[in-house]
């Protein structure tokens, strides 16, 4: 092989790395819903429950998520005390499933349990999850604190702060 035909292999098996690696650490860790909800409720999984988005919840959901949601319910499992939700939000083009577990009206864990998009897969690492830890709701659709975003992976940020607000918003309904 010439000098010409390496350098021109190399730069191949570069570009074609830097294409498929986002999609490999994107796609690489998925966490089963069950799988989640189970670790959570330390296998005792309780009945699961069911709030309805209709009237003004509807509207502060479609407020906080930015757009009309993808469901006309969202099952949830727990009790006043601690709930954990599952919920699918649009990153980009694709769902992200979020898995959120609520303890006394704050935030006690948030993961993603399933990527698909190709970028803003960093939102699954702990640096950026812990953020969340703690975090309450304010005025009804607003965190109690501000999440720092992750340059490249904007929408996907946006998608799990908005997941997480209206879990936190959905949580305090169902309490009242």
């Amino acid at each position: 092989m010439n000098r010409q035909a390496r350098k021109i292999f190399r730069f191949f098996t570069l570009l074609a790395a830097i294409v498929i690696l986002p999609v490999v650490l994107a796609s690489d860790d998925d966490i089963d819903a069950d799988e989640f909800l189970n670790r959570v409720f330390a296998g005792e999984l309780p009945a699961s429950k069911t709030v309805w988005l209709t009237g003004e919840i509807k509207d502060t959901a479609e407020a906080i998520l930015g757009h009309k949601p993808e469901f006309l319910r969202l099952r949830y499992w727990g009790d006043q005390q601690r709930s954990a939700w599952v919920v699918d939000e649009i990153g980009k083009t694709e769902p992200i499933t979020i898995g959120v577990v609520v303890t006394e009206n704050k935030i006690a864990e948030i993961k993603v349990l399933a990527f698909r998009e190709s970028r803003g897969w960093e939102i699954k690492f702990d640096f950026f999850t812990r953020q969340f830890a703690g975090a309450a709701i304010a005025n009804r659709q607003n965190l109690d604190r501000h999440i720092d975003g992750i340059s490249g992976a904007t929408l996907s940020v946006r998608a799990m702060t908005n997941v997480s607000r209206l879990v936190l918003f959905l949580s305090e309904s169902v309490a009242t």
